[in-house]
């Protein structure tokens, strides 16, 4: 994983289990000189190369013409019907907030994003929640990235400020059945936010990749160092 020199960053999505790792690691990268974080609360620690940009909703900031412009875009944007609190509710966080998003990246001069979906998604899908993910990763594409990127992990592991009951529970008996779960059932095996993040930033910055991108579980253990 190689960025090129003096790249600038911009994140939406920086405190969930995937964002707040991703920007930890982004952070930490020498090449990287500016990370734009897009949040609608602080974060919980602070870096001379970090600027947070809140926003309710989230935007993102407006670069002038004299300042350098966006290289690579993370959106790690995500919420669940019970937090949404309606389908509706759902659709407008995981489907409309992203595409706009990405729109936002794309004027602000990215030209190589990385988007957390989910395992399943399809525009198809009867499931609602799947069918929002692939309606999503269609007006994404649509918009023309040269670089596309979409990460469809299964269950995640790691603490979350919001505890989701199903995947604390297939933590707890992952240990047990991972042993059985073989071929095309390893990408239900749980992974950590840590390793999304770090197969994320592997992924857009592989040199003559496809120019659009579905990386599953197990596509996504292949690129962690």
């Amino acid at each position: 994983m190689t960025f090129p020199s003096n790249t600038t960053v911009i994140v939406a999505g920086s405190t969930g289990l995937i964002g707040s790792s991703l920007i930890k690691q982004l952070l930490l990268e020498p090449n990287i000189s500016n990370v734009t974080a897009l949040s609608r609360r602080p974060l919980p620690f602070q870096a001379d190369k970090l600027q947070v940009a809140m926003h309710t909703p989230l935007a993102v900031p407006i670069v002038a013409s004299t300042e350098t412009s966006y290289h690579y875009g993370f959106i790690c944007l995500g919420t669940t019907i019970k937090q949404a609190g309606s389908k509706d509710a759902l659709e407008a966080i995981d489907r409309h907030l992203v595409v706009n998003i990405a729109e936002q990246m794309k004027t602000a001069g990215v030209r190589h994003l990385a988007v957390v979906s989910s395992i399943g998604a399809n525009a198809k899908s009867a499931s609602h929640y799947l069918r929002c993910k692939g309606l999503m990763e269609q007006e994404v594409e649509a918009l023309g990235f040269d670089t596309l990127v979409f990460v469809q992990p299964g269950p995640l592991s790691g603490e979350r400020e919001t505890t989701r009951k199903d995947e604390v529970w297939l933590q707890r008996v992952s240990k047990w059945i991972e042993p059985l779960m073989i071929a095309g059932l390893k990408k239900y095996v749980p992974i950590s936010g840590e390793d999304v993040a770090t197969a994320m930033m592997s992924a857009v910055t592989q040199p003559n990749a496809k120019s659009v991108q579905r990386l599953n579980t197990i596509e996504l253990r292949d690129l962690i160092p």
